[in-house]
């Protein structure tokens, strides 16, 4: 499920901001971009992305915005100021023009002047990072709860549809017998061959038949899933992977009708819910 969070907390002038970011995955992959000297935190950052999803790509970029302090010094590199002078004059020897360099040109260049602030052991900045954190972590959950609601809605009604498919087919299926016995006693007699009503032959072929096109335990199979997959959404913990696995019974119980059935009308209905249940496997790979 995708989403975006941004938060922020502040101390001793330093402020830390922290961005997160999650795109669809079927596993948790968490990439965390750290300053250098917050390194060893990715893992207690990892925990807490961990503890508040479950699937997805999730992102996290911490920042630090300090303000300058006494504390703080700038540094010069005359080195290179130097090479960068003596770059700089001996380019205008080989272009044969006037070496007019001031000290803002050197001062601008990059490397010269540079801001040096003191470093925050990752211990002492932990704390901070972990409260912007946390709040980011709130709005990303927050906007990615907005989206399942909106998956659960399209779910819900397409699990409706599956719902009447499957009483349709109950009512079907009790016909397909009969259909199949009138079927055969046509044949015959197109044939030249009837048989009585009480044909023992007939009544055993229909039987038989019967029997093999019988497909009330996968019904059974298949409501007891819709049930299921209910039990799933309406759950508090994550259900994505859960609601995986119900989905791959789920085909297995239609494509057993539809190979069972013997009768168009079923058949057509199977390959509709089929429809149905690829469309809701989509929406399950970005459901938490």
């Amino acid at each position: 499920m995708t989403g975006f969070g941004r938060g922020e907390a502040q101390r001793a002038g330093v402020t830390w901001s922290v961005e997160c970011s999650s795109v669809n995955r079927k596993q948790l992959e968490v990439a965390v971009n750290l300053p250098r000297e917050l390194a060893e935190l990715e893992n207690a950052v990892r925990t807490e992305v961990s503890a508040v999803v479950s699937r997805g790509r999730v992102n996290i970029a911490v920042r630090k915005d300090a303000a300058v302090t006494s504390a703080d010094t700038v540094r010069v590199d005359h080195v290179l100021a130097g090479h960068y002078f003596h770059a700089m004059h001996a380019l205008a020897l080989k272009l044969d023009v006037p070496a007019e360099i001031a000290l803002t040109d050197i001062t601008r260049l990059p490397g010269v002047v540079n801001l040096a602030q003191t470093e925050i052991a990752a211990e002492e900045a932990w704390p901070v990072v972990q409260e912007a954190l946390g709040a980011a972590l709130k709005q990303l959950a927050a906007m990615r709860a907005t989206e399942g609601a909106s998956l659960r809605a399209d779910i819900e009604a397409r699990l409706l549809h599956i719902e009447s498919l499957l009483e349709s087919i109950r009512t079907k299926a009790a016909l397909v017998p009969e259909h199949q016995r009138k079927l055969l006693r046509q044949r015959l007699e197109d044939a030249g061959l009837p048989l009585p009503l009480e044909d023992e032959r007939l009544v055993k072929e229909i039987a038989l038949f019967a029997d093999r096109t019988d497909i009330s335990e996968e019904l059974t199979r298949a409501a007891s899933h819709v049930r299921q997959f209910r039990a799933y959404l309406d759950a508090d913990t994550p259900a994505g992977r859960s609601l995986d696995f119900l989905l791959q019974e789920f085909f297995r119980e239609f494509n057993t009708m539809g190979s069972k059935c013997n009768s168009a009308e079923i058949a057509h209905h199977v390959v509709t819910a089929k429809t149905e249940l690829e469309k809701i496997r989509e929406q399950v790979q970005n459901a938490e």
